[in-house]
């Protein structure tokens, strides 16, 4: 007998002939709410990521001074500064730059999906700085809107704000899995 089993079989005895209620399962479904591109920010920043507006990537990134930056194959060339340092995702960098798969108005979340613009995994979690362009069109309003634009069998990683952790105590440490710094570019529809 498995610990399953033996777990399940404890329960239907405690319940005897008790009738179980039919559990509701009306979930919320792509497309129910609509994208709310202020509620975005509004969680990007309660997060502490940095949030910018415009079309100008590349002004935005060398205002951040990002020193050593990896920079996916995919990036549109036109987001990076003259005379920006470029190097490639096998040797060390001081941050990163990629597009976005979809964001997440409701819960404040970016999820990249390993797409040309975004890069391997390690890339987004490895360098300090983290500089993220998200189209507005790439909004959705909550995790099924997302879930159903993404495709599962792809490597996604799911950023919620710069990478922390708290202790016990709640003392907010950042940095700890991924990048201390989230920066935010936020432009209009392609």
């Amino acid at each position: 007998m498995s610990s399953r089993d033996l777990i399940l079989g404890r329960i239907r005895a405690a319940l005897g002939d008790t009738e179980v209620p039919e559990v509701p399962r009306a979930y919320r479904t792509a497309g129910s709410l609509r994208a709310d591109l202020e509620l975005l920010v509004d969680r990007l920043v309660d997060y502490k990521a940095v949030v910018h507006r415009g079309t100008d990537v590349a002004a935005v990134v060398a205002s951040l001074n990002p020193g050593r930056l990896v920079v996916p194959p995919g990036v549109d060339p036109s987001w990076l500064p003259a005379g920006a340092e470029v190097v490639d995702d096998e040797h060390e960098a001081d941050a990163v730059l990629t597009a976005a798969a979809v964001a997440v108005a409701e819960t404040g979340t970016i999820v990249l999906d390993g797409s040309a613009d975004q890069g391997r995994r390690a890339v987004s979690l490895l360098p300090d700085l983290h500089i993220c362009v998200v189209r507005a069109d790439q909004v959705v309003a909550a995790v099924p809107d997302a879930i159903a634009r993404l495709d599962p069998l792809r490597p996604l990683t799911w950023i919620s704000g710069p990478s922390a952790t708290s202790d016990i105590e709640l003392n907010r440490v950042e940095g700890v899995h991924g990048p201390r710094r989230l920066h935010v570019i936020l432009t209009a529809p392609e």
